[in-house]
């Protein structure tokens, strides 16, 4: 079954330190694909340094927003192109974070939670500390962050919303307390009026499975949460990867609409195949 497309809002840059590709190489890729909306919504820059290999520098701010405007113009009657943002939530950081989403007319922001504390939990290079964590109160920990990230009202989008389970490591699914955390998240989505992101990256990950869990999209179809897909690419080659499966699991819980967006405001869209 194939599904008519979708925009693609998640997409990265250079700038990050970890993708490679032009912003007219991902527009191009989404072209060929008869995409018809993406967005690129590379790592914020962060204050104090934080976390500072993996995403752009303020220096390279202005750049990026020329980038991605100069290609929306250029293709603006082939492909349109969003001009998205993907911001950590890290508590401390909100009013850095607020000022600069205030600063720019962006189409949407992302926000993430890659870190718990000082622990890079999705960072290969902080691998090695699962070996001393437990694996229930690590999901707990990161399924309050991504409440909180709802909660703050800076975002329009809650990225890859179990990332926790990147390298394979799984909670309990009957474990009382990741289940109250799992569903504490899932209200605080709802009550901030978010789209929840169904992302194809985990797929290409060790865990080898869409973010989210079914058993999360399942209940976030129930509480009539919105989605919105996103492929995490990091190349042009990921532009658009498993939308379709993205999109039948989306279908298998009852779900028809999708979320898209433009300054800001969400519009929902019919899902369809053919």
């Amino acid at each position: 079954m194939h599904y008519l497309p979708v925009p693609d809002y998640h997409m990265h840059t250079p700038r990050c330190n970890h993708a490679k590709g032009s912003v007219r190489d991902y527009a191009d890729a989404a072209i060929k694909l008869d995409l018809n909306e993406i967005g690129i919504s590379d790592h914020s820059p962060m204050p104090g340094g934080f976390d500072k290999d993996w995403r752009m520098h303020q220096s390279e701010m202005a750049s990026y927003l020329s980038e991605i405007e100069q290609t929306r113009d250029a293709l603006a009657e082939q492909l349109v192109v969003r001009v998205g943002l993907e911001a950590d939530f890290h508590p401390g950081t909100e009013d850095y974070v607020s000022n600069m989403i205030a600063s720019y007319p962006w189409d949407y922001v992302i926000g993430s939670v890659h870190y718990i504390g000082d622990w890079g939990f999705d960072n290969p290079d902080c691998m090695d500390e699962w070996k001393d964590r437990d694996i229930n109160k690590a999901y707990c920990a990161y399924f309050e962050l991504v409440g909180q990230s709802a909660r703050s009202g800076l975002f329009d989008i809650i990225g890859h919303p179990d990332l926790i389970k990147k390298f394979g490591h799984r909670a309990d699914p009957d474990n009382a307390l990741v289940k109250a955390a799992e569903e504490a998240m899932l209200q605080a989505v709802l009550q901030s009026g978010a789209a929840l992101e169904i992302s194809s990256a985990g797929l290409r990950k060790p865990v080898k499975e869409i973010y989210p869990h079914n058993r999360i999209v399942q209940r976030a179809a129930e509480l009539h949460i919105p989605f919105s897909f996103g492929s995490d690419a990091h190349s042009p080659a990921e532009v658009g990867r498993d939308m379709d499966a993205c999109l039948a699991t989306l279908q298998s819980f009852g779900i028809t609409e999708i979320a898209s967006f433009e300054q800001r405001s969400m519009t929902m869209r019919a899902l369809s195949h053919a």
